[in-house]
């Protein structure tokens, strides 16, 4: 078992653009409306190529190796690299309250807790302005949400 890490600074009403940020699903049948099928096709193309922040943080996984930003096999490691991107980011954070150096840390102890299980970690916060910066660690071979999910690094 190991951890990827993923991180993405962007426009808010980009991040908002859901359909971009769900992979493709069930081809659409025959009778399917027009609206679905132009979904689809745009998923298909888009989904595994875009750097965008997937719904569910195990698609990450789906995600082309280019967007890992480091992998790690000890959830400690894992913790500090989210540490330094939540530390990075703070002080440009909206909220006062999610800049709190108490509340990074703590965030960072549970992220490491819930890694060494096997579960996955994501993040998000609004910086000053319209950005939104997002954060995930990913626990690879197997992840625990989608099993069949492989590592992208294979």
């Amino acid at each position: 078992m190991h951890h990827h890490g993923y991180a993405w600074l962007g426009e808010k009403k980009d991040f908002d653009k859901e359909g971009v940020r769900r992979p493709p699903g069930e081809p659409p049948t025959v009778g399917s409306p027009q609206e679905i099928i132009d979904r689809y096709r745009h998923a298909v193309t888009a989904f595994p190529v875009d750097e965008m922040p997937p719904i569910q943080t195990a698609h990450w996984l789906m995600k082309p190796p280019s967007t890992i930003r480091g992998t790690w096999t000890e959830p400690k490691e894992a913790g500090e690299w989210l540490g330094l991107q939540l530390a990075e980011f703070a002080p440009r954070f909206a909220s006062p309250q999610e800049a709190d150096a108490t509340r990074v840390v703590v965030l960072v102890r549970a992220a490491v807790e819930r890694l060494a299980w096997g579960g996955d970690v994501s993040l998000g916060h609004y910086i000053k302005g319209t950005v939104f910066h997002s954060v995930a660690l990913v626990t690879c071979s197997p992840n625990h949400a989608d099993p069949a999910l492989p590592c992208p690094l294979r």
